[in-house]
């Protein structure tokens, strides 16, 4: 499973790719805003900053609803460097604009994605990824990790290559339970991806260790 990390913050994208397992980065207007990056130009530039910074794919997220400026916006954003996967919104024009994408050969990721309708949709449109919420859904007491086990049921039964990304993860375990689903990839916060290394065993036999060595030294 590839591990994304959601953010637009420069130093938590260096640490995740530091740790030596990203394999790419997502991000949103609202994730922008967050580290204080508005207007066009500002944005623009922070996405090269991160391509720079990471070696896979980063979905860049277009802002207009309607078909044309979709198309506009996003081969703009391919145009900036060849890591960058359009992100396109689950509606009618979003799923046109992806079919136009694809026939290009430029790489989509359909987000806001709430059913197995929707990424059936998107799949057959050519999506390189599919987002479904499950941390959003999870919120409206529905299981999202249910989901994306159906979700990968249906892209098996075809043989589809859109890969499920799972996003909105909130936690470690969402994590785990993500892979254990067969979900391709997971995108949330450092503090997700850094959770799996804790385990209270792992820290008290390191202490162990150290303690035994120096009692001998």
């Amino acid at each position: 499973m590839k591990f994304f990390i959601d953010t637009a913050n420069l130093e938590q994208i260096k640490e995740a790719q530091d740790l030596g397992v990203l394999d790419g980065v997502t991000t949103n207007p609202s994730l922008m805003a967050k580290e204080g990056i508005t207007g066009q130009d500002n944005i623009i530039n922070h996405y090269k900053t991160i391509c720079d910074l990471v070696d896979g794919d980063v979905s860049a997220e277009v802002i207009s609803t309607d078909f044309e400026g979709m198309v506009r916006e996003g081969e703009a954003l391919a145009a900036l460097n060849p890591q960058i996967v359009v992100k396109l919104p689950m509606i009618k024009d979003g799923v046109k604009a992806c079919k136009y994408f694809s026939s290009k050969g430029i790489k989509t990721n359909v987000t806001l994605v709430f059913s197995v309708g929707q990424a059936l949709l998107a799949a057959k449109a050519g999506a390189t990824y599919v987002s479904p919420f499950l941390g959003r859904l999870d919120d409206i007491s529905t299981d999202g990790l249910n989901l994306i086990s159906e979700i990968r049921t249906v892209y098996d039964n075809f043989n589809f290559e859109t890969q499920i990304l799972a996003a909105s993860v909130r936690n470690t375990m969402h994590i785990v339970n993500c892979a254990k689903l067969g979900s391709d990839v997971m995108t949330g916060p450092l503090s997700a991806i850094e959770g799996l290394l804790k385990h209270p065993l792992t820290d008290s036999g390191l202490a162990k260790f150290l303690e035994d060595y120096k009692k001998g030294n």
